[in-house]
């Protein structure tokens, strides 16, 4: 079992950053793949980004390569996203979400674990 916080999101303007944090509870949060998924109003949940249980390998949905990073650290029990060159299109609320599953996977239903959500607003 693992539960999940997220927070960090908040209002910025377009060509701005932010960093999202997810804090996990569990000694088990090493073994997880973790990912980044957002939902604006009127939208399905979407695919971000996603990091393997070392942290050695990443993958990026295409809107945000280059612009977004993902990382964790093991040892807080944390994983972080770093958006930089943030525009109108990103505003949505962004979850972390943990899997067992390969960290190439995109599917919503591969991920297990969800947090609650932190809203993101860019404005133009």
């Amino acid at each position: 079992q693992v539960q999940l916080v997220e927070s960090g999101g908040g209002l910025v303007q377009a060509g701005g950053s932010l960093r999202l944090s997810c804090a996990a509870s569990g000694r088990t949060f090493g073994s997880y793949t973790m990912g980044w998924f957002r939902q604006a109003p009127g939208k399905e949940r979407e695919f971000v980004a996603s990091i393997n249980s070392s942290g050695r390998s990443t993958f990026y949905a295409d809107s945000v390569k280059g612009r977004f990073t993902i990382s964790r650290d093991n040892a807080k029990n944390t994983v972080y996203l770093q958006m930089n060159s943030l525009k109108s299109e990103d505003t949505a609320v962004y979850y972390c979400a943990a899997s067992s599953d390969s960290y190439r996977t995109r599917a919503t239903d591969a991920y297990s674990y969800w947090g609650q959500g932190t809203q993101v607003t860019v404005s133009s």
